[in-house]
């Protein structure tokens, strides 16, 4: 039976119209995508007709700017050191210099080479060829016998990590023979030398092959031929000149290579590892001024270079120094020293410092520290220890007393024109504690003028509250510490002083507090300072209270190609770091004590400068101690000395600090105190005068 299916037209016609969609739709987005590439296509094509035609020398350059290298020239001299009268301190002179520039293309066979050719063209001292050198030199050129020198044992022991490559190579070096070595040759000799100084130092170091004595023929060689020498070349590098010798030497400080501590730092400022840099003091201090501009090439093939940037020297920077001065300064120190070793007592001394400063500019117009040493021929001889003005602190002694007597205006324990009676105090369980004599009643100019201890022993008491009784015991506020310290930093005693040079030294302060410290603080018994904050300290006397930055930079010139200062790029305007808190009257009193110190018949402080330069000052003496031997404990009493003072009284054109730590060694044979602070003070202020009359 045939069975008859139902069939649904509706569908179908469903179907058919699916179809028809769809194919609609496929050629409505098939046209879609075909006008976007079309579009794209336009753009494209109207791109490369920007970039090949209208903008093509714009492309070229940027091409060219892509593949050209720059390359730095060798290091540009740095920049002159001059007084403050416009004299040359530190040059500059050109030192021919033959190199080797080590690259990993150029193996060791081909170095060899090098060292057998140029050898023979450089006159070097081969009699400094070591050992060491020729066996070196011998392994290098014979590395693959010298492989059959290690046993299979140790080289089980290197695959194993056992034994290091360095410590195969000591193998290798050490089984070179003695015959060996014997049979070099002349040339093996020059050669083996030559071949250690182009591989010693770090790799990317540019190696010094020679730059002593260099002649034109040496140096006309290795520029002409340097294409066929690779790796070798030559250039004119620069060596500081001190037209004044050994003047103010310390202080004009080094240059060298960057240290290893400050290696990030240079190479963050754009600095090559194998820059010149200043290494300590001025130079140091001033590197950013005195370093020179490199010259800049571009690289137009593999051998040929185009400046972009001529090189130029560095800033010149002028100092407030006067060298002529300078120079008396360290002649009056070299012979006083020397002089006062043949005097009795002095066993134990063997330097002093000196300070000449502008007290209203914070100038340092000359200083200098001698140190005096063994010697064997003539007995004793002086060398320069100028820093330690910076950080060589000593107890001065009676120089602070100044700061001490301005506390107890300042506190109202003692008024201008108090009388007090001097007489040697005691405090239970301690010696007593006297001035140099008993002066009986006097008052604050005089305890100035007399350097009176008790005087300011009774004013410190009062000052920490306290009630004296003799032979009792003293209970005092530990407050006054930190008045008189407060008061002392005012003046630059017991901070920096923020001299323009990069080391200084704060001194000594203990935290005991016990009372009779107290009375040893205020006569300058306790803390220590340098030289450097004592001339501080008196020139903010003298200047009526404005405690100034001390400073050796007076100005910053561009470099010229001329000996002619250039443009003036920067001056050190005076800084006032802090001006004293205390009435005018006050510190004018003590002033009037300075001045009583110099003038009057019994004043302490005559001689140190000439009366007709009309100066004020304070002398300071203080009880010392010396490790005489070398366990760094104390063990021997001396007498230390200082001087600080200003002239003319009236308008001061100058401070002067004067210090000689252990000048004297007490003992009871002898009781001789040289007087060596005040004849280098005395000479000092002449040499300053004579110039500056």
């Amino acid at each position: 039976m045939k069975i008859k299916q139902k069939v649904n037209k509706k569908n179908i016609n469903r179907k058919e119209r699916k179809y028809t969609v769809s194919n609609l739709t496929y050629r409505k987005r098939f046209v879609f995508l075909g006008v976007i590439l079309v579009v794209l296509f336009a753009v494209i094509s109207f791109r490369l007709y920007g970039v090949m035609l209208r903008q093509q020398a714009y492309y070229e350059e940027e091409l060219t700017t892509l593949a050209t290298q720059t390359v730095e020239g060798p290091s540009s001299p740095r920049g002159r050191i001059l007084d403050r009268n416009g004299k040359v301190i530190v040059d500059n002179k050109a030192v021919k210099t033959i190199y080797y520039n080590k690259d990993k293309s150029r193996g060791t066979k081909e170095e060899i080479e090098l060292a057998y050719l140029v050898s023979k063209h450089l006159n070097l001292n081969y009699n400094k060829v070591t050992d060491r050198n020729k066996r070196e030199f011998f392994v290098a050129k014979n590395n693959s016998d010298m492989n059959d020198r290690i046993t299979n044992e140790e080289w089980n022991k290197y695959k194993q990590r056992k034994l290091s490559s360095d410590d195969i190579y000591e193998l290798k070096i050490e089984r070179v023979t003695n015959e060996e070595l014997n049979s070099f040759t002349e040339d093996e000799i020059r050669a083996s030398y030559l071949y250690y100084l182009m591989n010693k130092g770090y790799s990317y170091d540019d190696k010094i092959i020679k730059n002593v004595d260099v002649t034109d023929e040496e140096y006309a060689y290795i520029a002409e031929n340097n294409e066929e020498l690779p790796g070798f070349n030559t250039k004119l590098d620069w060596e500081r000149v001190y037209n004044y010798g050994d003047t103010f030497r310390t202080i004009l400080g080094n240059i060298g290579n960057i240290p290893s501590e400050k290696k990030d730092a240079y190479l963050a400022k754009g600095y090559s590892l194998n820059d010149v840099v200043g290494t300590s003091y001025l130079e140091e201090q001033y590197e950013e001024y005195l370093k020179g501009t490199k010259a800049i090439y571009k690289t137009i093939n593999s051998h040929e270079l185009e400046l972009v940037n001529e090189g130029k020297r560095g800033n010149d920077i002028v100092l407030t120094i006067d060298i002529e001065l300078q120079q008396q300064l360290e002649a009056i120190l070299n012979e006083e020293i020397l002089a006062t070793k043949g005097q009795p007592n002095t066993e134990y001394y063997d330097r002093s410092y000196a300070v000449i400063q502008d007290p209203n500019t914070g100038e340092i117009l000359a200083m200098a520290g001698r140190q005096v040493i063994g010697d064997k021929n003539s007995g004793y001889k002086t060398v320069d220890c100028t820093t330690g003005i910076m950080t060589d602190p000593m107890t001065s002694g009676s120089v602070v007393k100044g700061a001490s007597m301005l506390v107890g205006y300042n506190t109202g324990a003692i008024t201008p024109g108090e009388y007090q009676v001097d007489e040697c105090v005691k405090i239970a369980g301690t010696p007593q504690k006297c001035s140099w004599k008993t002066l009986g009643r006097i008052n604050d100019i005089d305890a100035l003028a007399l350097s009176s201890n008790v005087y300011q022993f009774k004013t410190a008491m009062k000052v920490a509250g306290a009630t004296y009784q003799y032979n009792k015991p003293l209970v005092i506020n530990e407050e006054a510490f930190d008045i008189y310290r407060n008061t002392f930093k005012e003046f630059g005693l017991g901070v920096e002083t923020e001299i323009d040079l990069p080391v200084e030294s704060l001194g000594y302060t203990s935290s005991n507090k016990a009372p009779g410290l107290l009375l040893d603080f205020v006569m300058g018994q306790y803390d220590t300072y340098t030289a450097i904050q004592l001339s501080q300290y008196i020139s903010t006397f003298a200047n009526g209270g404005s405690r100034l930055q001390p400073h050796l930079l007076k100005e910053v010139h561009a470099s010229t190609d001329g000996e002619d200062l250039g443009e003036l790029i920067y001056t050190f305007d005076v800084n006032v770091l802090n001006t004293v808190n205390t009435k005018s009257e006050y510190l004018n009193r003590v002033k009037e004590g300075f001045y009583a110190v110099t003038h009057k018949s019994y004043g302490l402080g005559r001689e140190y400068i000439d009366d007709s330069h009309n100066p004020s000052g304070k002398t300071g003496t203080s009880q010392s101690a010396k490790d005489t031997d070398g366990d760094r404990i104390n063990d021997t009493d001396t007498v230390s000395t200082a001087f600080v003072g200003y002239a003319p009284s009236s308008s001061p054109k100058m401070s002067i600090t004067v210090t000689s730590p252990n000048s004297t060694w007490e003992n009871s044979r002898n009781s001789y105190s040289t007087l060596v602070t005040r004849r280098i003070s005395r000479r000092a202020s002449d040499a300053f005068f004579a110039l500056y009359p």
